[in-house]
């Protein structure tokens, strides 16, 4: 491929801007920072780490991320309140592909005022298979809630709650009281404000949420707040298995 085209294609920005960064000596090639001034020199993306003003990457044909998101944050490209998600991550990620709808998008959403893992990519494929309600893709919980956990709260919300706005019950695949005051609970629906809206259905109310697990991925206390890393070709197969 050619390196102007692997810039653009990485959200380095129009072929034009990836060209002059070629050509003005912006980008160098391989872990011995080779320079580069020739756009359309040809390379191998296998495997290919290249660097533009300094910062290393490495060649992604699509991208999947993890992101440890704080409270605060939106998960939408246009936020209201809060900032978004998206400006957590570096610009390449956000204008990858090139096209109106560039970059990468949230695999499904966290409420503004809920931690943890978010997935992020560009691959639809991969977004459909992860949120896709027929998948039933297991997401795990913790939630700080205000009044003491009994048995009861815990039963219930195994054998099923309704919600207002629909007659069907919902249930969580797994339900354990870690303290008094923390429920860890696993979900394989994506209703809005779902552990919210089924802790109060028993008679509590969630004080704090955060996201510690979606399928087989969970989330490392190695990657802070705020952060976020490409997830290992062994994870994204992983997670692709447990839903196909």
């Amino acid at each position: 491929m050619q390196l102007q085209d692997i810039l653009f294609s990485q959200g380095f920005g129009t072929r034009r801007i990836c060209c002059g960064l070629v050509q003005q000596g912006f980008v160098a090639v391989g872990e011995a920072k080779e320079a580069c001034t020739d756009p359309l020199a040809l390379l191998p993306t296998e495997d290919l780490v290249f660097w533009v003003q300094g910062v290393r990457w490495v060649y992604q044909e699509r991208a999947y991320l993890m992101l440890h998101k704080p409270s605060g944050f939106e998960c939408s490209q246009k936020p209201g309140t809060y900032p978004s998600v998206y400006t957590l991550l570096p610009g390449p990620l956000r204008q990858r592909g090139g096209s109106a709808a560039a970059g990468v998008q949230a695999v499904g959403r966290l409420d503004q005022d809920t931690t943890g893992l978010l997935l992020l990519s560009d691959d639809g494929k991969f977004i459909h298979r992860m949120t896709s309600p027929r998948h039933h893709v297991p997401k795990v919980y913790e939630a700080q809630v205000k009044h003491p956990l009994d048995d009861r709260m815990t039963t219930r919300l195994l054998e099923g709650v309704v919600l207002d706005d629909d007659p069907k019950p919902v249930r969580a695949q797994a339900c354990t009281a870690v303290s008094e005051h923390l429920l860890r609970m696993t979900l394989t629906e994506g209703k809005y404000h779902q552990v919210k809206r089924m802790i109060a259905a028993v008679g509590n109310r969630v004080e704090a949420l955060h996201r510690s697990a979606i399928g087989p991925l969970a989330l490392s206390d190695s990657l802070p707040e705020g952060q976020w890393r490409w997830l290992t070709r062994n994870e994204i197969e992983t997670l692709t298995q447990k839903v196909r």
